[in-house]
């Protein structure tokens, strides 16, 4: 049985790793879970899954739920409670699903803590790698990718020699406007961007879809959790979303990791590692898929995936910026405030005027993060 704390619970990645555990119950159990402010929601699966803690977003959130918890489940809030959740229990891993660098804090907690994570949250390595890895390593902490790119590098990797790998893929749908083009996308809509193709997703990932700016978090992403120089981390336009990465060795050898475009596949391995189990995912059926399409990466069509890579390169509290004025520029446009193509002027502002710290501290970082929200807050 593995104890299991989840941060995000009610989100896409939250509810999908509930799932797993519901279909698997003989394996797992619920320790202690975070949610925003879906009071109904986080109530349900309280009661479903009987937590020993429960954290909600804020004080407000938790008087509307507080005499409706079962006996016994503790309760806190805000950013004190997310690090409640994501330390003080009997949890074997941590699930960290929470939208954006909120997640830092509690994912270092949770490292500190020896809990083996399990990594949704792009935005904790995008913004503080060295500094997660580092702690990691320090503690003797896995740190599981869950994002099907990264899930999908990790077991192409298994048992591989390091000195063996020329390169690594990670494949792309292209989003929810992958064919159009940029003069296309100057009055495109909201629900436009939110018609993801493949997969199912919450709006702030399925927005950065669309531009391909997670395209460009999964990279630095890629760089922190295998150790990988920039220049030999790749990306493949590959609209099916059948092959979820590959990696290519010194021998001319690829290895790929494919199934259907199908979140609970790469959280239940990363819940399972190093077993498998069956899982309710659909198989894949390729004579039924019949044809897989690729082509390559075009920069001047995705430009923030060129400034993502730009900013790894350049390294420090550049990422961090990227990562910053992206969440709120994305949330401006998901308010409606500012067009799609707006998304990508004000992240480029951003970075074009910030004075890189190389190897920041975790105060730098969250200076660095803050001054680039309130900054970009204020572009119109």
């Amino acid at each position: 049985m593995k104890r299991i704390a989840v941060l995000g619970s009610t989100g896409s990645i939250g509810t999908q790793t509930l799932e797993v555990v519901r279909h698997h119950p003989e394996h797992f159990k619920i320790e202690a879970m975070a949610a925003g402010r879906n009071a109904a929601l986080v109530l349900e699966q309280v009661h479903e899954f009987r937590p020993r803690k429960v954290s909600v977003q804020d004080k407000e959130v938790a008087d509307r739920i507080r005499h409706q918890l079962p006996a016994g489940v503790e309760l806190f809030y805000g950013a004190e409670g997310l690090i409640e959740v994501a330390a003080n229990h009997e949890a074997d891993m941590v699930i960290t699903a929470v939208v954006g660098s909120v997640g830092l804090q509690s994912t270092l907690a949770a490292i500190e803590a020896r809990k083996t994570i399990g990594l949704a949250n792009k935005e904790t390595l995008v913004t503080a790698g060295h500094l997660v890895t580092a702690r990691a390593k320090e503690n003797g902490v896995m740190l599981m990718p869950i994002d099907s790119e990264h899930s999908a590098i990790f077991q192409c990797l298994n048992g591989e020699a390091a000195e063996a790998i020329r390169s690594i893929t990670l494949t792309g749908s292209g989003g929810s406007f992958r064919d159009k083009k940029r003069e296309e996308l100057e009055h495109v809509t909201i629900e436009q961007a939110l018609k993801h193709p493949n997969w199912s997703m919450g709006a702030k990932i399925t927005i950065d879809s669309a531009t391909m700016a997670n395209k460009g978090l999964e990279i630095i992403e890629a760089h922190w959790l295998f150790d990988m120089p920039y220049e030999r981390i790749n990306v493949l336009i590959h609209p099916e979303s059948i092959i979820h990465s590959f990696v290519e060795y010194q021998d001319g050898s690829i290895i790929a990791q494919m199934g259907v475009p199908d979140m609970r596949v790469p959280i239940q391995y990363a819940l399972t590692y190093p077993q498998r189990i069956h899982n309710q995912a659909p198989s894949l059926n390729l004579a039924q898929v019949a044809k897989l399409h690729f082509r390559e990466m075009d920069y001047d069509r995705y430009p923030m995936v060129r400034y993502a890579c730009e900013c790894g390169i350049a390294g420090g509290t550049a990422t961090t910026v990227f990562n910053a004025a992206n969440e709120v520029a994305v949330a401006r446009f998901l308010q409606g405030a500012i067009g799609f193509l707006d998304i990508e002027r004000i992240v480029y502002q951003m970075i074009s005027k910030h004075d890189v710290i190389p190897v920041p501290s975790l105060e730098e970082i969250q200076e660095a993060d803050g001054l680039a929200r309130a900054e970009a807050a204020a572009i119109l």
